[in-house]
């Protein structure tokens, strides 16, 4: 058994995974998920938090973003790697996009005071069908 350096995961092989084997297996999930979250919100503002000052030059946009995105990689990189033992690439990035539409649709009310639409919503749902199709055990 290998320790992984961030968060002191344990390395296990995935079929030793699949089993509940002591402590902090069932917590292991919720941990992708909140870094995912917290990425996902960092994610959100270096890509669409400038849209709110449109006047300020492109440069300091690029520069703040890339600056912002950093940030969002430091939680990012740390939740795929360790989701990647629990569960599949596919998986993880299902995940990832359902935490994405849910945090852009807030920002997109809260701070772009933009105003959500019934298609969206659909959309949206249509994206939840899919994690359906992907999480199913077929």
């Amino acid at each position: 058994m290998r320790i992984c350096p961030i968060f002191a995961c344990e390395r296990r092989d995935s079929a030793a995974f699949d089993k509940p084997t002591g402590p902090g297996h069932t917590h292991r999930p919720m941990k992708t998920v909140t870094l995912l979250l917290i990425s996902n919100i960092f994610l959100t503002f270096a890509w669409y938090g400038h849209l709110k000052y449109r006047s300020s030059p492109l440069w300091l946009a690029i520069f703040a973003s890339w600056g912002i995105a950093f940030i969002e990689y430091c939680f990012q990189v740390p939740a795929n790697r360790i989701g990647s033992y629990q569960f599949s690439g596919a998986q993880l990035k299902t995940i990832q996009e359902v935490i994405t539409l849910v945090v852009f649709s807030v920002f997109s009310v809260v701070y772009l005071k933009e105003q959500l639409r019934w298609n969206y919503l659909v959309g949206f749902a249509l994206i939840v069908a899919a994690v359906f199709v992907i999480f199913k055990k077929w």
